[in-house]
């Protein structure tokens, strides 16, 4: 399996507790498919580099997962 960095942006409106669940939610899409989730950290809100969708703050999440490459591709498509 293969180790990777995957951070991952919410909207700003969301609550920190939304971005805690989808992070958990992404946790159980990995470990369905056979992979880990070594460490989680939530970055908290700051500002994008450029407009995304009229947004110019994110809440910023990082995931270090060691897994095969088809459950990053399923958790993605989520």
């Amino acid at each position: 399996m293969a180790l990777y960095e995957h951070v991952f942006l919410a909207r700003p409106d969301v609550s920190s507790q939304q971005v805690d669940a989808l992070t958990e939610q992404f946790k159980s899409v990995i470990e369905g498919n056979g992979g880990t989730v070594s460490k989680t950290e939530y970055w908290g809100v700051k500002s994008l580099t450029f407009r995304i969708k009229k947004n110019r703050k994110a809440h910023y999440t990082l995931m270090n997962i060691d897994a095969p490459s088809a459950a990053l591709v399923e958790m993605e498509r989520q």
